[in-house]
């Protein structure tokens, strides 16, 4: 079998149904026959919107893992993988919709660059304005300007343009550090050598951290514009806004303990939750200033949450994501 496709859904089935029929468009018609080209697999995270039923009226060539709640992201990618048996491993968002011949590019590829580890498409937007997805490792300071308070007051900052990579050119083949995990093709050997993804991680942080274990294991990550995916970004983790931000920045404090160190860690960590202070008092103006009060309301709620749980990596996951 050439591929195995992964996807960790979590209530977005009108989403996930196009998703699965842009696969099967892009593969050339969904897998038959005793020797399957490829096979998807949808590990569903304790929906409530009858994506599993669904999936089993609909797509019954799809093999669904339901589970009774929300494991997180790299626990669910983990499950899947376990159980995939082609040579190339494909970890996709829900959210996504491939376009045209895709897939069967990146296979092309892959199969041309053995020393290739990892590889990603271009995203784009639903209105076809490319998406940013290539990355470099991050610096130190970079956490502190990177999706915080600071990066709405330089949003140019030499620092912003170095992680987003945008001193190269979006529509050239080339070598990355890391890909925004939207749709990501693995090799199977470079995964058999690095192993599963670190399941510490609930959502958020997962790929870059895998991403800089195969380059320490000596494999490439490389970009190829020519495939293209649709990515509706975000459709998920939107539903919960103040686990999403509790999520995004607790796992970045974990990659920066494992990239700087525990104590450098730590003063990220008492940084990023003076800004939610900073940011809580912003709304709170606004919000006596009579300005969109219900807004304001609810962002002051989401800062107050992330303050509360301290951005503790060994934290529990927010109940608003694990429940079913």
């Amino acid at each position: 079998m050439d591929l195995s496709i992964i996807i960790v859904s979590w209530n977005v089935r009108p989403l996930l149904e196009r998703c699965l029929r842009s696969i099967s468009q892009s593969m050339g018609g969904a897998p038959a026959g005793d020797a399957p080209r490829y096979e998807v697999i949808v590990v569903d995270n304790g929906s409530a919107d009858g994506s599993p039923d669904m999936l089993r009226a609909t797509f019954p060539w799809a093999r669904l893992l339901a589970n009774s709640d929300n494991r997180g992201f790299a626990a669910a990618n983990n499950q899947g993988l376990h159980i995939a048996q082609g040579r190339y491993l494909m970890l996709l968002n829900p959210d996504t919709e491939v376009v045209g011949g895709g897939l069967p590019a990146m296979l092309q590829y892959m199969d041309e660059h053995p020393d290739i580890g990892l590889l990603g498409p271009q995203l784009v937007y639903p209105d076809g304005a490319i998406q940013p997805s290539r990355r470099r490792f991050p610096t130190y300071a970079t956490g502190f300007i990177e999706s915080t308070a600071a990066q709405r007051w330089w949003p140019a900052h030499p620092l912003l343009r170095r992680y987003y990579m945008q001193d190269m050119p979006d529509d050239q083949v080339q070598d990355v550090d890391w890909l925004v995990g939207a749709c990501l093709l693995l090799r199977r050997q470079a995964y058999e050598q690095v192993g599963d993804f670190d399941e510490r991680y609930f959502m958020y942080s997962e790929e870059l951290d895998y991403a800089y274990r195969l380059r320490r294991a000596g494999w490439r990550a490389v970009y190829l514009p020519a495939a293209r995916v649709v990515h509706h970004e975000g459709r998920s983790s939107e539903q919960v806004i103040a686990s999403r931000l509790i999520m995004f920045h607790t796992s970045k404090v974990q990659l920066y303990a494992k990239l700087f160190g525990p104590r450098r860690a730590c003063l990220l960590r008492a940084y990023l939750l003076a800004t939610f202070v900073f940011q809580w008092a912003e709304e709170a103006l606004k919000w006596l200033l009579g300005h969109k009060r219900s807004l304001r309301r609810e962002r002051m709620a989401a800062y107050s949450q992330a303050l509360r749980s301290g951005l503790r990596p060994a934290g529990v996951v927010p109940p608003s994501l694990a429940r079913m």
